[in-house]
């Protein structure tokens, strides 16, 4: 059981909470309503979605562009029906592949790293090759 100058205590940090004031993440005005209410209206809200939106979406757009290119360029390398095939890095220099940009990589048991483009992978070797391969 609590005693008294504990409820008195408990009570006085509520009620500061309760004054705290929030303010609206776009236009500043203080917000009102529920606890986790972080905007004044859902004007606001919108805004500010849109403005976050518009923001990031010239970077993704230009890094899908490089992605895609790439992905084409294996394609291309590959053929429509082959799975794999061993190629010379300047074949893909010269069709200004990207290697900075992949979707994710995978180590084997071997610890040999796969750089992943969507349904491809591709391996560098220390000849100077790349190994190709159509995933899945």
């Amino acid at each position: 059981m609590l005693a008294i100058w504990q409820v008195e205590y408990v009570t006085q940090i509520l009620i500061a909470m309760s004054q705290q004031k929030k303010y609206c993440r776009l236009c500043k005005k203080i917000v009102r309503g529920r606890s986790d209410k972080k905007f004044c209206s859902n004007a606001c809200k919108n805004e500010y979605h849109f403005r976050l939106r518009k923001s990031t979406q010239g970077v993704v757009t230009e890094t899908d562009k490089i992605l895609h290119r790439n992905r084409s360029i294996l394609l291309e390398c590959i053929g429509k029906n082959k799975k794999q095939i061993r190629i010379s890095r300047t074949i893909l220099d010269k069709k200004k592949f990207n290697h900075s940009y992949i979707t994710g990589y995978y180590i084997n048991s071997k610890e040999k790293v796969y750089h992943l483009i969507y349904d491809f992978a591709w391996m560098e070797f220390s000849d100077g090759s790349i190994l190709i391969i159509r995933r899945g």
